[in-house]
């Protein structure tokens, strides 16, 4: 890993652009440090399209309807509160460079924020990094069951619907291990992500709402085949 001061070079979108695209990404130790290092993990967490578990539980909760779905409606707010220090995440890698960096890429529309909202309060979301047919979700955050949970489902309809071929998590949690998430070698990592970036995947904001529940539903159906 190598360290990277913005003080003495910017940040900018085109570089992180370059480094997603070359398989590495920038974090902070922490939302205080003003400078970010370069993370080149030797395995790499990915989420596959086409083998994404769902509890029979949370099936229920997305088809309720209790959550407002929302895509990119509140992108500065998502990604302040993925990098909040408080009680719920009293640490974080997301520092000032990265957050001002990120915000630039979703104003070029290279960076997308799903979010969850109920009685109209933000409640939970994700966001992450569309490139080529590539999705590097990048993190998320919660402030209600199930919150970020719904959010990722739907992230995975849309990949899917959008004709993308990885989701990257960078680093294996339980929370997202109950999904279907695992490990990869470096080596192997880089080859899809090399296949990925020949594809053009389209991240629709405006797909229509019968387009949603399809992708839903056919999400729902490849999970209840997969864990069958």
């Amino acid at each position: 890993m190598s360290r990277y001061d913005p003080g003495v070079h910017k940040l900018t979108p085109e570089l992180q652009l370059r480094a997603y695209a070359a398989g590495i990404f920038p974090m902070a130790e922490n939302r205080n440090d003003p400078g970010v290092f370069w993370v080149d993990p030797q395995v790499r967490g990915i989420l596959p399209l086409d083998d994404f578990h769902i509890p029979r539980r949370l099936k229920k909760t997305v088809r309720s309807g209790g959550f407002e779905v929302r895509i990119d409606t509140a992108f500065d707010e998502v990604i302040r509160l993925c990098g909040g220090e408080d009680k719920v995440r009293p640490e974080t890698w997301i520092n000032a460079a990265i957050e001002n960096a990120v915000i630039e890429l979703f104003d070029m529309g290279f960076a997308h924020s799903i979010e969850t909202w109920r009685d109209g309060r933000l409640v939970g979301g994700l966001y992450g990094i569309a490139l080529g047919g590539a999705f590097f979700g990048e993190s998320m955050f919660s402030r209600f069951r199930d919150a970020s949970k719904v959010a990722l489902v739907h992230l995975m309809a849309r990949l899917r619907l959008c004709g993308f071929t990885l989701l990257d998590v960078q680093f294996i949690t339980d929370h997202l291990r109950q999904f279907g998430a695992n490990e990869i070698p470096a080596r192997v990592y880089l080859e899809k992500l090399q296949d990925a970036m020949q594809v053009q995947g389209a991240f629709l904001t405006d797909a229509s709402p019968s387009e949603v529940s399809a992708a839903l539903e056919d999400l729902f159906k490849q999970s209840s085949t997969q864990t069958s």
